[in-house]
């Protein structure tokens, strides 16, 4: 399970996505992620379908790989997809047992809610896949210059971003050592009920934060000995430059937003969700 969790995680490729400026793959993630409760019908569904199939195809990441990284949130996804069918009424009733009723809208609303989670988990681990931790720290930090003038420390917290994605990958490398070396020692991780399973990850918890809290003197220690004091008056190695690819991606990502709301909200279809 913790080698399934890939959030955060880079995927090396030469593709078109991976060449686009990281500020671009930014606001066009997050026009994709609003886009995907804009639309109220199945033609929209379609749209959303075909145009994050076309953006995995660009991107030439694996969709195996895109699909490993839901594993950690299925249970999530499952909760909310139960929330969904048995507290949503309307419709005609399916099914009832003692006090669970299943409904038409209820079984609707479950289904469509949870593809647009999984659309939502798939588009915005694209953005993580496709760009390093060096550019989306430049891309947030671009982004969110005009705060400078409201005194918001944005190189900081862009740093602070990097930095925690940076990590992800590094902590879940050591939970993984940690884990095996307990049961090399005998440890039983997997049987016992809920309580027990708890119990057993002390002796997990307790080193991985002690490996956490080293880690982060270290960089602290390497930080200040190569004279970091901030962002102010910094230069870049990379400066970011807008191209004639990232204007076609502007392009593309307004024609699809466009598209999918009226395709979503005006094309007849005699199943709606809502």
């Amino acid at each position: 399970m913790i080698r399934d969790i890939t959030i955060g995680q880079y995927y090396p490729a030469k593709s078109v996505l991976h060449r686009l400026d990281p500020r671009v793959k930014l606001v066009c993630t997050l026009f994709y992620l609003v886009s995907l409760f804009l639309f109220k019908s199945i033609p929209g569904y379609i749209v959303a379908t075909l145009f994050l199939i076309s953006v995995v195809r660009l991107s030439k990441v694996p969709f195996s790989y895109i699909m490993r990284g839901m594993k950690p949130v299925f249970m999530l996804l499952m909760i909310t997809v139960l929330f969904n069918l048995f507290l949503t009424r309307g419709g005609e009733v399916l099914l009832h047992v003692w006090v669970f009723t299943v409904t038409e809208e209820g079984l609707r609303t479950a289904v469509f809610m949870a593809i647009r989670l999984i659309y939502l988990i798939a588009g915005s681990s694209l953005m993580t896949f496709t760009t390093t931790p060096n550019e989306l720290t430049d891309g947030i930090e671009s982004l969110l210059g005009p705060l400078n003038k409201l005194r918001v420390p944005v190189h900081e917290v862009a740093m602070m971003m990097s930095i925690a994605l940076r990590f992800i990958p590094i902590l879940l490398e050591e939970t993984d050592k940690i884990m095996k070396a307990q049961i090399a020692r005998g440890a039983d991780l997997e049987s016992g009920n809920i309580i027990q399973k708890a119990k057993s990850m002390v002796p997990i918890l307790v080193p991985l934060f002690v490996s956490a809290f080293r880690r982060a003197n270290d960089l602290a220690m390497a930080m200040e000995a190569r004279c970091y004091r901030g962002g102010e008056g910094r230069t870049k190695m990379k400066p970011l430059h807008y191209r004639k690819r990232d204007y076609a991606a502007y392009v593309l990502m307004l024609l699809y937003v466009v598209a999918v709301v009226l395709i979503g909200r005006y094309v007849p279809f005699h199943i709606w969700i809502f």
